[in-house]
């Protein structure tokens, strides 16, 4: 098998481990898709079959031992921003119209919405704040 032939294998399993990549996001596969581009630089190079596995090897296991920890931990850390429901849950609101059990008004985030209180027979009364304990459908339970 020739160099260049050797290297075009190589660039092929590199472009064919980007499938993966897309489907499945581990970033595992990038660093194979490294490691084929590194033995398919080797075999460009004039690098032997042996060499070429051997780069191949070596540079996806580094890449494993030393770069996938730490793009783990940058995963995990990214993961503590809450979205959507979750992100309103502790926020902070201000009371339109007073609040009781069964309903009210209150504005949240620049946004009104329809609001009751956690305990029965609390109240709240206009330009109070209160404190977002939970959301039930479209309606901000507070207290």
């Amino acid at each position: 098998m020739s160099g260049v032939e050797s290297w075009a294998w190589w660039l092929a399993a590199a472009v064919l481990l980007c499938a993966p990549v897309v489907h499945t996001a581990l970033i595992e596969f990038v660093m194979f898709r490294i490691g084929a581009g590194a033995a398919a630089l080797a075999a460009g190079l004039g690098g032997g079959v042996v060499l070429q596995f051997v780069v191949f090897l070596a540079t996806t296991v580094a890449l494993l031992l030393f770069v996938r920890p730490i793009a783990k931990r940058q995963g995990r850390a990214g993961s503590g921003v809450r979205h959507g429901i979750d992100a309103l849950k502790g926020a902070e609101a201000v009371v339109l119209e007073r609040v009781d059990e069964h309903d009210g008004r209150i504005k949240l985030k620049g946004e009104v919405w329809s609001a009751r209180a956690l305990a029965v027979g609390q109240v709240f009364e206009p330009g109070e704040r209160v404190s977002v304990a939970e959301i039930d459908g479209a309606t901000a339970v507070v207290l």
